[in-house]
């Protein structure tokens, strides 16, 4: 009955030790950024995505906010997370129509020229500004 309990005791703790290595296996390879070890991020890494010089972000289109009917739900930045107020000086960036406080993405893409949403990489070109 001793010996019983003993060895029970035994295959627990060895079967928690397996489960602890498999855990920071997993873990490890995540923080690792390892495509080994699951599935690859199909996003582009922001800080891998150069900055924008101010006269290329002057390019991107401009507008007012304005409300477009009633019943329209708040929409915010997803820079500053404020809420747009109308008349409010906003920035739509190409292709992917995402819109921003002029300032705040102005600020964004002298960091980094991705949108902070989808992450879409902006460049310049000679015909304008076109996504990657």
């Amino acid at each position: 009955m001793v010996m019983e309990i003993i060895i029970s005791v035994l295959l627990l703790v060895v079967g928690i030790a397996f489960l602890v290595i498999v855990h920071v296996c997993v873990v490890g390879r995540a923080f690792r950024g390892d495509p080994a070890g699951g599935s690859p991020s199909e996003l582009p890494r922001i800080d891998r995505i150069p900055s924008m010089n101010p006269e290329e972000i002057k390019k991107l289109e401009c507008y007012d906010y304005k409300v477009e009917g009633k019943g329209m739900r708040d929409v915010e930045c997803a820079v500053c997370l404020e809420i747009f107020i109308v008349g409010e000086r906003c920035r739509i960036l190409p292709k992917c129509n995402h819109s921003f406080h002029a300032q705040c993405i102005d600020s964004w893409l002298l960091k980094t020229a991705a949108c902070p949403i989808c992450r879409a990489a902006v460049n310049s070109s000679r015909n304008g500004l076109e996504l990657v």
